[in-house]
């Protein structure tokens, strides 16, 4: 006989008070209590268990923003993009006003069958990653190989900052020789800039060392003071980002219609490098897209740069008072940030006297000032109190 039997018994049939029947078998009055009641009204069910399943769910996502992340899932899925939880809240915070959790749309995809469990991976932590600190230190390159409707072979080649994974060019080519590269290369630092160096593989397009001699794009690097940088041969994960970048255009391309010629190739590659630069939030930009980290600090320059900056990043933490130190031609100087941003991890980009504080956990910009030499506390401005 269960214990609730034993106590309706005790105060039904046998008239027991109900405080003496919860002291005799050690349970609350108010169990007691709400045991008779429910007994009273539901007789001999009651003796049943009872889910405990909440009776109202306030927090439960409404018809309308399910039936929403169901169909972004299936739009973006359609389009080759990704379509993960991280990327559906980004779009419904960006373009629905809507702000919901990223475990509540995985749950709400699996209960549409939408999801399919990954295999077991290699756990994140064994990785080893690099990314520069700043956009233009680094420019990653590699191409690429994709069929037109008709099979002929096209090579797309790919220009991508390594610190922002910011598509800086994409161009389609039949075939891609030196030439190209180093044509796509010019327009690339008309359009964004010279960056500090360069990280390709050791395909003759990029160099010629193996040959003992120096290509066309080598010899520009050199003149404009570029360093080069080339990846381990038989080792792609040196240039990981643009590798990762190219599985994720071909995802993309393979939604469309295969394209009949190299023009229509092109204004596919256009439209979807407009896309990933600014409309796709990118996981490891913490929701950022590439664009907007690409313009979120200042960019690299190469170390010959006759502009001859003096250009550092430095680490520290904000102190408990809000202020970080500085020290410049020997003298230290107190850089006023605020009480609210205390023990904040930053990077100080430093540029001669051009200073951005950079928050180093979510990449927000803090603070940006020119330092003042001749005063030992730089103030607050008006719009960082």
């Amino acid at each position: 006989m269960t214990i609730a039997r034993l106590v309706i018994t005790a105060v039904i049939l046998e008239g027991r008070t109900q405080a003496e029947v919860a002291r005799s078998y050690g349970v609350s009055k108010g169990w007691v209590s709400k045991l008779i009641h429910r007994y009273r009204l539901e007789g001999e069910s009651a003796f049943e268990p009872h889910s405990r399943r909440p009776h109202h769910s306030p927090n439960q996502l409404d018809d309308t923003t399910t039936a929403l992340i169901v169909h972004l899932r299936h739009e973006l899925t359609a389009r080759g993009a990704d379509a993960g939880a991280e990327t559906i809240a980004w779009h419904l915070h960006q373009h629905h006003t809507l702000t919901v959790s990223t475990t509540t749309i995985w749950r709400t995809l699996k209960r549409a069958n939408l999801i399919t469990p990954d295999p077991k991976k290699r756990p994140k932590n064994t990785y080893i990653r690099f990314q520069s600190e700043q956009p233009n230190e680094t420019w990653q390159s590699d191409f690429t190989h994709w069929s037109l409707a008709d099979g002929t072979d096209i090579e797309i080649l790919n220009w991508l900052d390594d610190h922002s994974r910011y598509a800086l060019s994409c161009t389609a080519h039949h075939p891609v020789t030196v030439t190209a590269v180093l044509n796509t290369f010019r327009t690339t630092i008309t359009n964004h800039g010279t960056p500090a160096s360069t990280l390709t593989d050791n395909g003759l397009v990029f160099t010629a060392r193996y040959r003992k001699g120096r290509n066309a794009f080598e010899t520009e690097l050199r003149n404009l003071n570029i360093e080069q940088k080339n990846g381990h041969p038989n080792h792609p994960q040196t240039q990981g980002k643009v590798e990762r970048f190219q599985q994720t255009l071909k995802k993309a391309l393979a939604s469309n219609p295969p394209a009949s010629t190299i023009h229509e190739l092109q204004q596919q590659l256009d439209t979807f490098r407009d896309y990933y630069n600014t409309r796709r939030p990118h996981r490891s930009l913490h929701g950022l897209t590439p664009a907007a980290a690409y313009t979120a600090r200042p960019k690299a320059t190469p170390t010959g740069s006759t502009t001859r900056e003096h250009n550092r990043i430095r680490r520290d933490h904000i102190d408990t008072n809000g202020k970080l130190t500085l020290r410049h031609n020997g003298k230290l100087h107190h850089i006023g940030i605020g009480r609210t941003h205390a023990r904040t991890p930053v990077l100080m980009l430093i540029q001669d006297l051009n200073i951005h504080i950079i928050n180093a956990t979510t990449g927000e910009l803090i603070r940006e000032l020119t330092l003042d030499p001749t005063k030992d506390y730089q103030p607050q401005n008006k719009e960082n109190r």
